[in-house]
């Protein structure tokens, strides 16, 4: 994750947070253990959480578990947030994705939490990634969005981690490259 410094005001949507218990199925009764331990002992879908503690949670997940699980939560995410109920094709969800992060933040200073930006290039793009969240989960997020919204015409959709700057190695931002 990057250095960012989250103002203790944003808070994070309770159904986006699920997403935790939801990629951590066989260790459910393990999630709900590390958010108690960083201060998120229930969770109600429609309740405000501090994005602090979920950070420290996402963290502790990675850390403990490992990148593959950190993966398969940020799968779940497009199962659980908010989303743009109009979406019908990969590239609106792609683009639409900065959009359901922001549904799913709060706070007086939300605009401090980075985003998500994707340009478009032929059959795929590029999303630029320079929230606090863990690359892991944001490819998982990713990955979960080109399959749902994957175009008829295509067979698969590939989204690579690029090889120049990563949060995880201290970078600013992680990008992905999109193709299908």
């Amino acid at each position: 994750m990057n250095n960012r410094v989250i103002p203790p005001d944003v808070q994070v949507l309770g159904q986006s947070i699920m997403a935790m218990i939801g990629g951590m199925e066989l260790l459910k009764s393990r999630a709900m253990k590390i958010l108690a331990d960083n201060g998120i002992p229930q969770l109600e879908p429609q309740g405000w959480y501090p994005m602090r503690n979920a950070l420290t949670a996402i963290k502790s997940i990675e850390e403990k578990i490992g990148p593959v699980t950190m993966r398969a939560v940020g799968r779940k995410v497009p199962e659980h947030a908010k989303f743009p109920p109009e979406i019908t094709t990969l590239e609106q969800a792609l683009r639409s994705l900065n959009v359901a992060y922001q549904m799913n933040h709060r706070g007086q200073q939300s605009g401090n939490i980075g985003g998500y930006r994707f340009d478009t290039a032929g059959h795929g793009g590029r999303m630029v990634c320079d929230n606090p969240y863990p690359c892991n989960f944001d490819h998982g997020i990713i990955e979960a969005l080109c399959e749902r919204f994957r175009p008829k015409d295509s067979v698969w959709v590939r989204v690579e981690h690029a090889p120049l700057g990563c949060r995880h190695k201290g970078g600013s931002d992680c990008t992905y490259l999109i193709s299908w």
